[in-house]
């Protein structure tokens, strides 16, 4: 989803709880990664695998400059001979340790095997991030949640869309020196008005 179209979105839930809500879990999960210089793993349940939210993530990464944000997709039917980026099994999320983030996505029930190592990867001192429908085994392990509700105007999908453009535009560098906003917004106005260089 390009930024025009999140934008729109944005426009049409102003004034609904679920923009700070995102950008609530967005922050949550850009100040998880980013002091430890990444160890993102994404999973979500033998049902559904979060590709969406893997490429948007990696796309806000690029674009924002912050490579913390870039996830490992955990898949739970990863094969050997799959591309290496395709090839990670549930083994990593028994890996994870402190320092990593482990977000999972979960539109529906995410299931006994799923819940257990999770549990193993809070005990080993991992940050756990739960984006699902709100399920409560899964709320109690995660150190922040966001419950997406059955509804027709908004879905998990859409929820996802908003949480990676959160993660990415929250993460733009800090501006150098202390300059006041008007000084800062008078130069940025300079250049968007400024005519185009001549060419020869």
């Amino acid at each position: 989803m390009d930024a025009v179209r999140v934008a729109l979105l944005r426009e049409v839930l102003a004034g609904t709880e679920w923009l700070g809500a995102t950008r609530r879990f967005a922050g949550a999960l850009r100040s998880s990664v980013l002091p430890h210089g990444g160890g993102l793993l994404l999973v979500g349940t033998v049902e559904y695998e979060p590709w969406h939210l893997a490429a948007h993530l990696v796309d806000e990464a690029a674009w924002s400059g912050t490579p913390e944000l870039t996830p490992t997709l955990v898949r739970h039917g990863a094969r050997p001979g799959d591309p290496a980026h395709l090839a990670v099994g549930l083994g990593r999320i028994e890996a994870a340790r402190r320092g990593e983030t482990l977000l999972v996505v979960a539109p529906g029930a995410p299931g006994a095997p799923l819940l257990e190592r999770v549990h193993d990867a809070r005990r080993a001192g991992a940050t756990v991030l739960a984006l699902d429908s709100g399920d409560r085994e899964l709320h109690a392990m995660a150190h922040e949640a966001l419950a997406v509700p059955c509804e027709p105007d908004l879905d998990l999908d859409t929820v996802q869309h908003l949480v990676s453009a959160a993660a990415g535009e929250n993460s733009l560098p800090a501006p150098r020196g202390r300059r006041r906003l008007g000084d800062r917004l008078s130069r940025l106005a300079d250049r968007l008005t400024a005519p185009p260089p001549a060419r020869w």
